[in-house]
């Protein structure tokens, strides 16, 4: 996991503590702290939570995000990594609310002809979990409006593989939007 953050940072998918990281883990998940920095983070630090959404006293505290992390993996058990994070493009789609259309057959590797933009809800709560599963489902990723964006897999090395996926088509987008509309492809 901690590899993985310090990963997000040196591809750019993410900046400084922003993005955060679960992994499937027992009867529950191993996820990042909260207000950690990567380069500081160590083993001991990582935090055990229940599908439950408890995690035990004293120790750490989890993500802010933590409530998303916990229903996608209770929710979908073919997910066994969550990687959260604010990529550029990703975020630029995701403040004006816009999905990632079918502009290159790419999209697929996220489970269906678009990638959705979950409605924007305040960060760590019900509402954002709830609008995350919905824009989920049938698929891995998703973008969250005014925010950023969700990968899942099977792996951590799936989730993270798809998040720079996410983020080179939402570069994508982005540069045929500046010249104009894009043509789709067909479903």
């Amino acid at each position: 996991i901690i590899d993985a953050c310090r990963r997000m940072n040196a591809l750019g998918i993410n900046q400084g503590t922003s993005g955060n990281i679960s992994l499937r883990h027992g009867d529950g998940l191993l996820i990042t702290p909260t207000s950690t920095p990567y380069e500081t983070m160590t083993p001991d630090q990582i935090v055990f939570m229940g599908l439950d959404g408890t995690h035990a006293a004293g120790q750490q505290r989890p993500s802010s995000e933590w409530r998303f992390h916990v229903d996608i993996m209770r929710s979908r058990n073919d997910v066994g990594a969550v990687v959260h994070a604010h990529p550029t493009y990703c975020t630029i789609l995701a403040i004006m609310g816009l999905e990632i259309p079918p502009i290159h057959y790419m999209i697929a590797v996220a489970g269906g002809d678009t990638i959705r933009c979950a409605p924007y809800a305040t960060f760590g709560t019900p509402e954002l979990s709830a609008h995350a599963l919905t824009a989920l489902e049938g698929r891995f990723a998703c973008l969250l409006d005014h925010h950023g964006m969700i990968a899942t897999g099977s792996s951590l090395s799936k989730a993270m593989w798809l998040a720079v996926e996410v983020e080179t088509l939402a570069r994508q987008y982005h540069g045929c939007l500046q010249i104009g509309t894009p043509p789709l492809l067909p479903s």
